[in-house]
């Protein structure tokens, strides 16, 4: 059973940055395919960014391409979202998710709030 908790959200100006963090324990993280998710007021939730076991493999949608980096370091069981110039619509509740390939993401954080203001 893996428990993930994030931390590192907060309320920034447009245009400025934010590094999300999400800390595994109880399972072995460097098995799993982690994912950042984010839900907004009166909106579904979208994966925002997803990376492989290895950390070889990343996947965006396409709003945060070029500002967003997601990474991992295995070692310290840990998931990361770097997060650039930041524009209000990405205000959200920030999810971190982890799940074994070819499965559902079973594993979910309590979520960190992410407030831009213009």
């Amino acid at each position: 059973q893996v428990q993930l908790v994030e931390s590192g959200g907060g309320l920034v100006q447009a245009g400025g940055s934010l590094r999300l963090s999400c800390a595994a324990s109880g399972g072995t993280f460097s098995g799993y395919t982690t994912a950042w998710f984010r839900q907004a007021p009166g909106k579904e939730r979208e994966v925002v960014a997803r990376i492989r076991p290895s950390g070889a493999l990343t996947h965006y949608v396409d709003s945060v391409k070029g500002r967003f980096t997601i990474s991992r370091d295995n070692a310290k069981n840990t998931a990361y979202l770097q997060m650039n110039s930041l524009k209000p619509e990405d205000t959200a509740v920030y999810y971190c998710a982890a799940k074994f390939d070819g499965t559902n993401y079973a594993y979910w954080g309590q979520g960190t709030q992410v407030t831009v203001s213009s």
